[in-house]
């Protein structure tokens, strides 16, 4: 008995294909909606059902007509339908009938439970955040079982990912609980504003409330929504340190990209983008992770404060119409200009044009014996095509500290500047730090001399340094190192306080640099393996044990360790790769436990590594188990993937050779 299932994707120029329309999002209407359906299947769309009536057609079949409320104002690109037989839970908050739909037997076992009970406070917190209230009576979740685009705001019908809204409540150790909330606040602050994307999800624009004039502003939508993401998930799961998330997989990933040639602007002239084919383009990271970035810093040096109420006025003058990034400038430039705390050097749009009208991002280079600070186009030197012809320069906010004093925004507006503040004594313990905690979006290049002393200073007391700014100075010089401006021993310098780094993060991003792609062959990294090995392993040593303690004794505890989810298994990996003894033990003696015992469960952080070095160490009798459990009817996709590769993790030719 298969069931069948058709849900909608128009976002950006497929509504043409449904019905007859000027398919472009600032042509906005109101729809009226009637679906002919099978009746044993449900049909659901933007607004609520008003009548449900049957019909026979010319061969006497039975048919059901469902029939839909006018919508309100909108895009043709947010108009949706599903037709399913799915079953729901549901909940009404502040009126709003929030109802969540999945497989039967999702429901059944509880999976649609978490984002039923996160979705309303969402809801609540981004009306109460903007001071709108959400214009529809109801908004159905449905999670997809297959769903290329991973999320979608249609105005009261968002569609997701079946993994991205099911949270199981065994999936204690994956991290999913926060794509869950991060994806539905995304998608539901589109909502807020048309009302307020992933749950980070349940924002975009300011979804639907405004819309962009034209595809070019795309990353007005997605580049707020992604930012509100952070700030809705961090309401419904305060133990998620936001700012270290946002970091780690917003703004580093997309520094990494935005370097190489031919790399385009946020914002994209409007003759640039014309075929459907340049606008599927623009769904990339540069949109959605530079956009969040670029909100973050312009949040930040505004204050929240002053962003939300200039966000606030917007809404109120856009709701159900259209706007482009221009419109934006002028509510923050009113906001700006009725007060006297925040003092900006140039106008909001002169400031923002220069990081959303140029591509790439600019390097800032520090010398602290004349304060004086240069920018340029961070380009990779090595490559000879990419000299910096543009001459670019962008308007800077700079965040510093002094000595572990937070010091007073300063700006650099010009190609370089003399900072007298910035000039150092000769004290050893007189150092500077820029960007403080990556509010800006930007790379720093200091001078040997305080390079030295950040190094000093963190052997000695890591902490002075706040880890987020600790995660940015060891992506920079790394980054700095792999495009030539300076030499991989001034990059381990400050590496070498690591065996007192306890965060989880930052670790991953040392072995991001340090550590090759593929851990497999050590014969690929012959030369780097054994220095690898007498460096790293007794840096490695005080945070291999501290996790190494809860995998022995309480691996529960870590369940709200959210890193430890992410990226436990890359440091055991790491550790076990590079010989650690106690970390091939430990494989040994799980592995050993659930030889034992089949119920057994390996705690699932370090899963794959376990497996790997068990049958590694082992001999064939371990081997043969994990070929056993590998034919066993009840593993899933996952479990036959992991012991897959175990297998291929034998060190015996003849065992491998099977």
């Amino acid at each position: 008995q298969y069931s069948m299932l058709i849900a909608s994707q128009l976002e950006p120029t497929y509504a043409r294909t449904v019905y007859p329309c000027f398919d472009e999002p600032a042509m906005k209407a109101t729809f009226n909606i009637r679906i002919v359906h099978d009746p044993s299947y449900v049909a659901l769309s933007n607004m609520p059902a008003i009548d449900v009536s049957e019909m026979k057609d010319e061969n006497g079949s039975l048919w059901t007509v469902t029939t839909f409320n006018t919508s309100l104002r909108m895009s043709t690109y947010l108009t949706a339908f599903v037709i399913c037989d799915f079953d729901y839970v549901t909940r009404t908050e502040r009126g709003n009938e929030i109802r969540i739909w999945a497989r039967k037997e999702a429901v059944k076992n509880g999976y649609a439970d978490y984002a039923l009970n996160i979705t309303g406070p969402i809801f609540s917190f981004l009306e109460d955040l903007l001071n709108v209230s959400y214009p529809l009576p109801k908004t159905d979740l449905v999670a997809l079982p297959d769903f290329g685009a991973g999320a979608m705001e249609n105005w009261g019908l968002m569609t997701f990912q079946e993994s991205l809204l099911m949270y199981l409540p065994s999936d204690k150790f994956t991290g999913r609980k926060a794509m869950v909330a991060i994806i539905v606040s995304h998608e539901l602050g589109h909502q807020a504003c048309e009302m307020l994307r992933h749950l980070f999800f349940l924002f975009k624009w300011f979804g639907n409330l405004v819309t962009m004039n034209w595809w070019n502003d795309l990353w007005l939508n997605e580049g707020l929504a992604s930012y509100f993401e952070y700030l809705g998930a961090t309401f419904v799961e305060p133990k998620l340190s936001l700012d270290k998330i946002f970091y780690d997989h917003v703004v580093q990933p997309v520094l990494r990209e935005d370097n190489e040639i031919g790399v385009r602007s946020l914002s994209e002239s409007e003759d640039k983008i014309k075929g459907s084919s340049s606008l599927m383009s623009l769904f990339d990271s540069i949109t959605y992770n530079k956009g969040a970035s670029i909100t973050w810093m312009l949040s930040g040096f505004l204050t929240e404060k002053l962003f939300i109420r200039a966000l606030t006025s917007y809404l109120k003058e856009f709701s159900f119409s259209n706007a482009n990034q221009d419109d934006l400038w002028t509510h923050i430039q009113m906001v700006v200009d009725a007060q006297d705390e925040v003092q900006l050097p140039a106008s909001v749009k002169q400031i923002m044009d220069s990081w959303t009208c140029q591509n790439g991002f600019p390097v800032l280079t520090l010398n602290l014996t004349t304060g004086t600070i240069s920018q340029e186009h961070f380009l990779n030197k090595k490559n000879e095509n990419s000299t910096d012809s543009y001459n670019n320069t962008w308007i800077i906010p700079i965040s510093w500290m002094r000595n572990g004093s937070s010091q007073p925004l300063i700006w650099l507006d010009k190609s370089s500047r003399v900072f007298p503040e910035m000039q150092v004594s000769e004290s050893e313990y007189d150092w500077i730090l820029l960007n403080v905690n990556l509010s800006g979006y930007y790379r720093v290049n200091y001078d040997q001399l305080n390079l030295k002393r950040l190094a000093c200073l963190l052997e000695n007391d890591p902490k002075a340094v706040p880890s987020v700014s600790r995660f940015q100075l060891i992506d920079d010089v790394f980054a700095l190192t792999q495009f030539g401006y300076i030499q991989i021993e001034t990059a381990l310098e400050l590496t070498k306080y690591l065996a007192r780094e306890d965060e989880l993060f930052i670790w991953n991003v040392v072995l991001l640099n340090l550590v090759p792609e593929n851990l497999e062959s050590t014969l690929k990294n012959y030369e780097v393996y054994p220095l690898l090995k007498k460096y790293l392993l007794k840096r490695m040593l005080p945070i291999y044990h501290y996790y190494a303690g809860f995998i022995r004794q309480n691996v529960d505890a870590l369940e709200d360790d959210y890193f430890a989810q992410v990226y436990l298994e890359k440091l055991f990996a790491t550790a076990c790769w590079l010989g650690l003894q106690d970390c091939l033990d430990l494989s040994s003696e799980l592995y050993a436990k659930w030889m034992d015992n089949s119920e057994y469960k390996i705690p699932f952080l370090i899963r794959r590594t376990v497996c790997c070095y068990g049958v590694a160490v082992g001999s064939d009798k371990e081997w043969n188990f994990a070929w056993e459990m590998y034919n066993h009817t009840n593993s899933t996709t996952e479990d036959k993937d992991v012991l897959l590769s175990a297998m291929s993790c034998a060190r015996e030719s003849w065992l491998l050779y099977r």
